[in-house]
């Protein structure tokens, strides 16, 4: 890139914008309308770097909490993605359609006359804990090698196979009758494991109701311990680039590990250190409070009676221990 290019594109980058060199989180209130493919590659366009990704998808109509990560921040968003997530939903009973919600054609409609709060309260009920859940087949499940809504908007019967998930909670929180007595609207807060749709929730509390269902609204609020209320909009992200740098993220993720400088550099090779002694994911922080490493307590290969701390995702580069160890507590 030539430098005039250089300069015109750092004129467009907002302010705060990383480029290539920092690394970070950035909550996006997702808009409707827009794949997260979409908010990726705005994400992209407005950081100034290539390397961007997200920690779970939201489908196009639904709003709220995308958790976008850039630079050497997308090697958390595995374990973002594997986080609860809490959503705020609309669900109507009554009508029925191919995708499970507002933007799929309709499938079948019957009345909703006969239901009520308290059989509304039992279904949820029901729907409630631990379940064997069968996503929605207009989903981005690969079946073969190809994604599920592929195979359906070609005219495929497609059947997905159950999946475990856990509901934690599943509370109405309005409830709205048609004057005519046609649809029920549900206003519903679920909070629940990684994976559960939301769509197939609505669809099996219509089927349990013997009413259909589908969903008409999806706003999602939580992932893990990032809230919406601290996502930034778009047209606020291009006025000023607003993130959560690596490190804190991490230790906002993780428990913390303090390293001295020998094991800091003994990460940064890929190398195991002494045990944590905290079960999962430990965020390894360098003397200069970096995050070097994400690192888990395992057994040594061959030998199941030793423990040691090994890294499961490195961040920082190779680098040799400092040489005044006494300063950053290193061993002697």
């Amino acid at each position: 890139m030539s430098r005039s290019s250089r300069q015109s594109r750092d004129r467009e980058l907002p302010e705060g914008a990383p480029g290539t060199e920092a690394s970070g989180l950035v909550l996006v209130d997702k808009p409707a309308g827009w794949t997260s493919h979409d908010v990726v590659g705005k994400v992209r366009r407005l950081a100034g770097t290539r390397k961007v990704g997200h920690a779970g998808t939201l489908d196009p109509m639904a709003t709220g909490l995308l958790v976008v990560g850039f630079n050497k921040a997308t090697r958390l968003l595995t374990a973002i993605t594997g986080t609860d997530k809490t959503y705020l939903a609309t669900i109507r009973l009554g009508v029925s359609t191919v995708t499970d919600d507002a933007e799929g054609d309709v499938l079948q409609t019957r009345l909703a006359n006969a239901v009520t709060p308290e059989r509304v309260d039992a279904a949820v009920a029901d729907l409630t804990g631990d379940l064997q859940q069968v996503p929605s087949a207009v989903s981005a499940i690969k079946v073969d090698g190809q994604r599920a809504y592929h195979r359906v908007r070609a005219g495929e019967d497609v059947r997905l196979d159950a999946r475990p998930v856990t509901v934690r909670r599943f509370e109405v929180t309005g409830y709205r009758r048609a004057e005519d007595g046609t649809t029920v609207d549900l206003d519903v807060e679920v909070d629940c494991t990684s994976g559960t749709y939301i769509r197939a929730l609505a669809r099996d509390l219509g089927e349990a109701l013997e009413t259909g269902g589908h969903l008409t609204a999806l706003r999602r609020t939580a992932v893990g311990p990032f809230s919406v209320a601290d996502a930034v909009t778009l047209e606020d992200l291009a006025v000023r680039f607003t993130s959560t740098e690596l490190s804190v993220a991490a230790a906002g993720l993780f428990p913390v590990r303090r390293l001295t400088g020998e094991e800091a550099s003994e990460l940064s090779f890929g190398r195991r250190i002494e045990v944590t002694g905290t079960e999962g994911m430990v965020a390894a922080q360098a003397p200069d409070g970096t995050v070097v490493a994400l690192i888990c307590d395992q057994e040594r290969q061959g030998r199941p009676e030793v423990l040691s701390a090994k890294p499961e995702i490195v961040f920082a580069p190779a680098t040799a221990p400092a040489a005044a160890s006494t300063q950053d507590g290193g061993r002697t």
